[in-house]
C-alpha cells in the first residue's frame, strides 16, 4: 500500500436555498467513487449572507495523482457552482 494524503474540499453551492443534504449525497458519492470511500468528515461553514460552504475531509492514496478530474466532477453537479482543495496533507504512519 502506498502513501495516504487527507484532502480537504471546499464546495460552494449556487444559493443559500441550495438543498445542502442533496449537495452532501451526491458529492459523497463522486468522492466514493474517486477515493474508494465516502468522506470521512463534512461540515457546513457559513459564508456570508446565509450561504454555507461544504467542506468535506477525505482519504485517498496518493499515488491517485491530481483531485482535479474529481473536481471536474463535483462541479457538474446541479447545485454547485464551486470545488477547490483547501487542504492536502500527508498520512503518517
Amino acid at each position: 500500500m502506498g502513501a495516504v494524503v487527507i484532502v480537504t474540499m471546499r464546495i460552494m453551492p449556487a444559493s443559500p436555498e441550495t438543498d445542502l443534504e442533496q449537495v452532501k449525497a451526491k458529492v459523497n458519492a463522486e468522492i466514493e467513487k474517486f477515493a474508494g470511500k465516502p468522506a470521512g468528515k463534512v461540515e457546513a461553514n457559513p459564508v456570508a449572507f446565509g450561504l454555507k460552504s461544504l467542506d468535506f475531509t477525505f482519504t485517498m492514496e496518493e499515488a491517485k495523482g491530481s483531485t482535479e478530474p474529481l473536481e471536474e466532477e463535483i462541479k457538474k453537479i446541479e447545485g454547485v457552482v464551486n470545488a477547490e482543495v483547501t487542504r492536502v496533507d500527508r498520512a503518517l504512519g
